[in-house]
């Protein structure tokens, strides 16, 4: 029998202070916060579960690539350009470290933000067609009137 990974449910992220990143995370992406102690953090957001994980000091989940610039290891999607550029200015507003919309040469934009612990994220602005299939385009046969 054929196997497949079916989704990502758990990402995990180095955080310092435990509490103070979920504050963070709450405060600024809308987690949801489903557990929390002293070495660890279970946030629901962007449909996965993010584990902020204490760590020790200077760890971030950022690679640098082979010309040596540093790299992002998650990218978040949003529906659209004018979405990206609201969710920037939003984020901005909230003295989070934002970098400049860029143009990768591929369909879309993106920019990159930091978490507190210099985790940097990137945001796309195309979602994938699939996601938007299963979760964003309500289905017809569920919408009909009922007899």
């Amino acid at each position: 029998m054929k196997q497949s990974l079916l989704r990502i449910g758990s990402t995990y992220l180095p955080v310092m202070d435990v509490k103070r990143a979920t504050e963070w995370y709450v405060s600024n992406l809308n987690a949801e916060l489903s557990y929390l102690d002293q070495d660890k953090a279970i946030l629901n957001m962007a449909h996965q579960s993010i584990f902020l994980v204490k760590a020790q000091e200077k760890e971030c989940a950022n690679f640098y690539d082979r010309e040596g610039k540093e790299h992002f290891s998650l990218t978040f999607e949003v529906d659209g350009l004018r979405e990206l550029e609201m969710l920037r200015e939003e984020f901005l507003s909230k003295n989070m470290k934002v970098g400049e919309l860029e143009n990768r040469g591929h369909t879309g934009r993106n920019f990159v933000f930091y978490d507190l612990d210099g985790n940097m994220f990137d945001v796309w602005s195309e979602i994938s067609s699939e996601f938007k299939e299963r979760y964003l385009v309500p289905d017809p046969i569920s919408e009909e009137p009922a007899n």
